[in-house]
């Protein structure tokens, strides 16, 4: 049933593209067409995952295949790191059982074996075939030429900077607006190491997270595209045509080969994670040191978070959230912004199950769900100097803006999905 909520995340959707329209480098090229077309297929997606019993039971499997990757890497942590990995088997008396559950032992390993079975599922060409398959209906679906459809559905799986390597030799004759949209895309969507550490988190206080993460990162693309050609729309003149071999890039010379260098791979992005949280945590405890100094407000301390929700709040309400819960989802949208998404997923996953609506906890999901933040401004310039140098000018003349589309995009699909009936996520 249609309810008032449901019409308040229609007027979240209207502004969000009316300021992207505003911002736009040529209002003049509207993408109508585009619009409705990116705004439907997300809502039939969400209505044939959810909906549809034979798809809704697929994604239950997902969570049940999640749960199995989480306890098989925890077999896999407990070998090396024995008690301290959190087993329920402690030496000692344990007072606080939730205190067992340590990042660095529980969440960052997951990217490891994640990374190493995405390689060997590249090797097997399963993942392959299955990303040109999304690749595939970006192209007739979206507009998009072959190359970009190809990088758009690897970003989907393989994350912001290691999508863009599948057509790396066609970077360099890709049209301004086709390299922005890569870029915004990237930032709009997950790797599919991070959608299981996110259900990871959030498995306690969602149920069916794993279902909720997969989906958001899928149906994020087509908003980001959609954001991307409004913002920086596409000149026909410049794109010439040229297609992409799909059997390039990404080789493996045998299974062991992907394993190892897809562990390889996963320990980077790992320790990636790692260091940035600590930083960025770091940087925000010391901004919340500071701004303690100062007189209470309305019987608080300020802080980052309390500051960043009253910002958001606005537009938290304005994609479906109720208004009592408002304050609390903008500082996570802020948190993301800031910190990273991983920073607010932890902070959305600690929220107790009663203090945040079934409703919000579910629409915070998917506008958490990208990689557009600040960190992730200084990955894409590091990631693209060296896979198109030649545009590196380029790439940091359009990288904030990119960031820009890319958080407003996973708030178009969290206004989509709130535009839907709750019933629908068994609400």
């Amino acid at each position: 049933m249609f309810r008032p909520e449901n019409a308040q995340s229609l007027v979240g959707l209207a502004l969000i593209l009316l300021v992207c329209w505003v911002l736009s480098e040529d209002r003049s090229k509207f993408p109508w067409k585009l619009a409705v077309g990116a705004i439907a297929l997300q809502a039939v997606l969400v209505l044939a995952l959810f909906g549809v019993p034979a798809l809704r039971a697929g994604l239950a499997g997902v969570g049940a295949a999640v749960d199995g990757l989480a306890s098989s890497t925890q077999a896999g942590v407990s070998f090396v790191f024995g008690f301290l990995a959190g087993t329920p088997d402690q030496p000692y008396a344990v007072e606080h059982p939730a205190g067992l559950f340590v990042f660095a032992f529980r969440v960052l390993p997951v990217i490891l074996v994640v990374c190493a079975l995405a390689a060997l599922l590249w090797h097997w060409k399963i993942l392959k075939w299955i990303t040109q398959g999304f690749g595939f209906i970006f192209e007739k679906t979206m507009g998009l030429r072959g190359a970009p459809a190809l990088a758009t559905a690897a970003t989907v799986f393989m994350g912001q900077i290691e999508g863009p390597i599948f057509i790396r030799s066609y970077l360099s004759s890709l049209s301004r607006s086709e390299l922005f949209l890569l870029i915004a895309v990237g930032m709009s969507c997950v790797s599919g190491s991070t959608m299981v550490a996110y259900a990871t988190i959030l498995k306690g206080v969602l149920p069916n997270a794993a279902a909720h993460v997969l989906t958001a990162s899928i149906i994020s693309a087509p908003a980001g595209v959609l954001l991307a050609r409004i913002l920086v729309p596409r000149n026909p003149r410049m794109e010439d045509g040229k297609e992409l071999d799909p059997t390039a890039n990404k080789v493996y010379e045998s299974s062991i080969d992907a394993l190892i260098k897809g562990t390889t791979d996963g320990l980077q992005i790992a320790l990636n994670v790692g260091a940035t949280l600590i930083v960025f945590v770091a940087m925000v405890a010391m901004v919340n040191g500071i701004l303690g100094m100062f007189p209470q407000v309305a019987g608080a301390p300020l802080s980052v978070e309390r500051i960043l929700g009253v910002i958001f709040a606005p537009l938290a309400w304005s994609i479906g959230v109720p208004w009592h819960d408002a304050p609390t989802a903008g500082s996570l949208l802020g948190v993301k912004l800031v910190l990273t998404e991983f920073t607010a997923f932890i902070k959305l996953g600690a929220i107790p199950v009663g203090e945040l609506s079934d409703r919000t906890r579910v629409i915070m999901t998917y506008a958490l769900c990208g990689f557009a933040n600040i960190a992730s401004v200084g990955m894409n310039v590091a990631g693209y100097s060296v896979l198109v140098p030649e545009r590196r000018g380029e790439v940091i003349g359009m990288v904030w803006k990119a960031m820009f589309a890319g958080f407003l995009a996973t708030c178009v699909t969290a206004a989509v999905v709130g535009a839907m009936p709750s019933a629908l996520f068994g609400q």
